[in-house]
């Protein structure tokens, strides 16, 4: 009984390194990249052939490199009339990965305005208050109202929430924003 146990075990833990070696294979060398060419391999005196990993790296660098997104000029070079004496107000739709809450930090404390947002020590949200009035705000994120649309809230949660929450935020309904 105790040999058939033993057997099934060390079938078992066979296939787990089969498989373990398979994944690894596919990890290392996935397509075609592994197939043995003379041209990637250098000489060493004493006959030892071993990847030429120098050469595969100038290879790598001397391709052009393809961009994966491209942008009309008219899209990257467009202006946009931002106005923070009146009634603009930007709001920041934070997308996860990409790099949204230390672009969402930068909105608050590296701007360069005529009245940047004050924030305090410690303290996550910052006011970002229109120059003359310490009512109205100007930019709507996490960092100056908190979640106030919800975690991550998307395009369709803001549009239907920012105009409802400036409005109790700044104390005062406005028509249009």
């Amino acid at each position: 009984m105790a040999e058939k146990q033993w057997l099934k075990a060390s079938v078992g833990a066979l296939l787990g390194l089969m498989v373990f070696g398979l994944m690894t294979y596919q990890y290392l060398c996935p397509g075609n990249s592994c197939v043995s060419r003379p041209d990637r391999y250098v000489t060493y005196g004493g006959g030892n052939s071993r990847p030429d990993y120098a050469g595969a790296v100038d290879r790598l660098l001397q391709e052009p490199r393809r961009k994966k997104y491209t942008f009309r000029p008219s899209t990257l070079d467009r202006d946009v009339d931002f106005n923070i004496s009146e009634n603009d107000v930007i709001v920041f739709l934070h997308m996860q990965k990409t790099g949204g809450t230390t672009f969402g930090r930068h909105l608050v404390k590296n701007m360069d305005l005529e009245r940047p947002c004050q924030c305090r020590r410690g303290q996550k949200r910052c006011q970002c208050y229109r120059p003359g009035t310490d009512r109205d705000i100007w930019l709507f994120s996490r960092f100056s109202t908190g979640w106030s649309c919800g975690l991550h809230a998307d395009w369709t949660e803001l549009k239907d929430c920012v105009p409802d929450m400036m409005d109790k935020k700044e104390k005062q309904p406005k028509k249009r924003r």
